[in-house]
């Protein structure tokens, strides 16, 4: 479909504990900096301060990149608070949730959802729950009930949860059935590969290593989520949102033999521009369909 546009967006979270040799600890300015010449579009963080906001999105415009914002509701008051305080700051493109009722089940799980969803089109912001571990989407049966009874739900996909929840070491056409029923409610996708033991590890930067046995796994699945959403009619002239979002230590693996879990495996900035490339080569083939 014509006039639609990937906006690859950096994680801020991913951004906690980043080093240069020659700098020493990151400044704001110095990881907005970052993101913009690493080719980025924008930046995936949080609810803004109203004493920060002018100086945060005067930072934004001045390197050319959008604004999304995380939200963690465990009801309808929450989210309404805080798209009302969203609402406020001069833009934000899209709300991501992580829905904290992760024992919420039948009928309690689908009013949440359904108010959640109501809320957020009467503030007009887009507003997608994620597929995440220790939230209402924690369970990926569940979650396909919720799709099948939910017609209107959005979701962000982030199949590392699963992946590893699961212990996926391979992929059976079994786990790929469950899988792909969440798959045509893509609005968002967060990209982390797991391997079904760690929720995050390298992927591959062309190294002698080479890609990880379950990269193509993931490729093709934000593919065919963005496939669906492309297909969409209502996404006509509209820009799908991708974060990148490798997380500090604990997330990361570490190597620390005493215990302080700080120092990383991998180069978690050199990852972050590998996956974002990975995600418009997808986007790109899909382009050429």
């Amino acid at each position: 479909m014509a006039n639609q546009r990937l906006d690859v967006q950096m994680s801020w979270w991913a951004m906690d504990n980043l080093s240069e040799a020659d700098r020493g600890q990151l400044t704001v300015e110095r990881k907005v900096q970052m993101i913009a010449e690493g080719g980025f579009d924008g930046i995936n963080g949080f609810l803004l301060k109203p004493e920060e906001a002018d100086e945060w999105f005067d930072r934004l415009e001045r390197y050319g990149l959008s604004f999304s914002l995380n939200a963690y509701p465990s009801s309808v008051e929450d989210l309404k608070i805080f798209l009302e305080k969203a609402a406020t700051l001069r833009r934000a493109d899209f709300v991501n949730m992580q829905v904290l009722k992760p024992f919420a089940v039948g009928e309690e799980a689908l009013t949440l959802l359904r108010g959640l969803d109501e809320v957020a089109r009467e503030t007009g912001i887009p507003a997608f729950v994620e597929t995440h571990r220790g939230t209402v989407t924690q369970d990926l049966i569940r979650t396909a009930e919720f799709v099948e009874v939910l017609p209107d739900l959005r979701l962000t996909i982030d199949y590392s949860h699963y992946v590893v929840a699961g212990e996926l070491h391979s992929i059976s056409p079994e786990a790929e059935n469950w899988l792909g029923k969440l798959l045509p409610r893509t609005s968002s996708i967060h990209t982390r590969i797991s391997n079904g033991e760690q929720i995050q590890i390298d992927g591959g930067v062309g190294d002698d290593k080479g890609e990880h046995p379950m990269v193509a796994h993931f490729a093709r699945w934000w593919k065919e989520g963005m496939r669906h959403w492309r297909a969409d009619p209502a996404n006509e002239g509209r820009t799908f949102p991708v974060v990148i979002e490798l997380g500090p230590p604990s997330y990361a693996i570490t190597t620390d033999e005493l215990g302080a879990r700080t120092q990383e495996v991998s180069d978690r900035w050199r990852q972050s521009l590998y996956l974002m490339q990975l995600v418009r080569k997808q986007w790109a083939e899909l382009e050429l369909e």
